[in-house]
């Protein structure tokens, strides 16, 4: 059995959160879905302001472990209990989450990378949706992630052909923020994550939130959403404080709070 599938650094103002299965690529278990679920949580409820998610080792995570017992019964039964509900929480945890991509992320794992807010990649990264080598179809949101990040006729190529997609390319075609020189990813992931976990965290939430509803909303209907959002931020101290600072020439304090 593994021993810490997931390590957890709580730094200030954000967490640090490494994927610890480098011997086998980082490829998940069931004791590292549970592990990730667990941390989610105790993020989303605790003074977490931003999360770092990055892996152990040559690589980001390879997808699923296929000598887990996970890969052993009904595909769509360990999707539904494991794989959704991850990704689920991910997409919604109410602060901004940073992947630094520091090598292989294939299958379910370059998925989980790509679900975060801001994708970081060392240039020697890649992301391969390996899925139809196997005879697979891309689950961890890959067919909702990459039609929306690549385009239509890319994200047809990725999905079908399955060939790695280098870090450089990846970020020309908008699929990630940025390729950074390897030796720099994690420090330049540490400095975004430690600006985040300064700012108006309830503001970034905000925009999470109005970036998800514009996916499926037409203009008319996401002028409301984000009169209604901007209401809920103005009324909060952060906004207050951002105002005040502004005008006295200061750098601003947030507290992140909702009020």
């Amino acid at each position: 059995m593994d021993e810490m599938p997931v390590l957890v650094d709580k730094r200030a103002g954000y967490w640090a959160v490494t994927l610890n299965r480098p011997q086998r690529l980082n490829a998940f278990t069931g004791a590292m879905h549970a592990a990730l679920m667990r941390v989610f949580a105790e993020a989303e409820d605790s003074s977490c302001r931003a999360m770092l998610l990055t892996g152990a080792g040559r690589g980001f995570c390879a997808g699923q472990d296929f000598s887990d017992e996970l890969a052993k019964g009904d595909i769509g039964d360990t999707i539904d209990r494991y794989y959704n509900p991850l990704l689920r929480k991910l997409r919604a945890l109410p602060f901004p989450t940073v992947a630094a991509v520091n090598g292989v992320a294939a299958g379910a794992g370059a998925n989980l990378a790509l679900a975060c807010d801001i994708v970081l990649a060392a240039r020697s990264a890649s992301f391969t949706q390996a899925f139809a080598k196997i005879g697979l179809v891309p689950d961890s949101g890959g067919t909702w992630l990459l039609r929306r990040l690549a385009g239509a006729a890319r994200a047809r190529g990725l999905l079908l052909l399955a060939e790695p997609l280098p870090a450089e390319k990846a970020e020309s075609w908008g699929l990630i923020w940025k390729a950074v020189d390897d030796d720099k990813l994690i420090s330049e992931a540490d400095k975004m994550c430690a600006t985040f976990g300064r700012g108006p965290t309830f503001g970034f939430a905000q925009i999470k939130r109005a970036l998800d509803a514009a996916e499926t909303n037409d203009f008319s209907a996401q002028l409301d959403v984000e009169r209604d959002l901007q209401r809920e931020a103005g009324a909060s101290p952060d906004y207050k404080e951002g105002v005040r600072a502004f005008m006295e020439k200061r750098a601003p304090v947030f507290t992140g709070k909702r009020s």
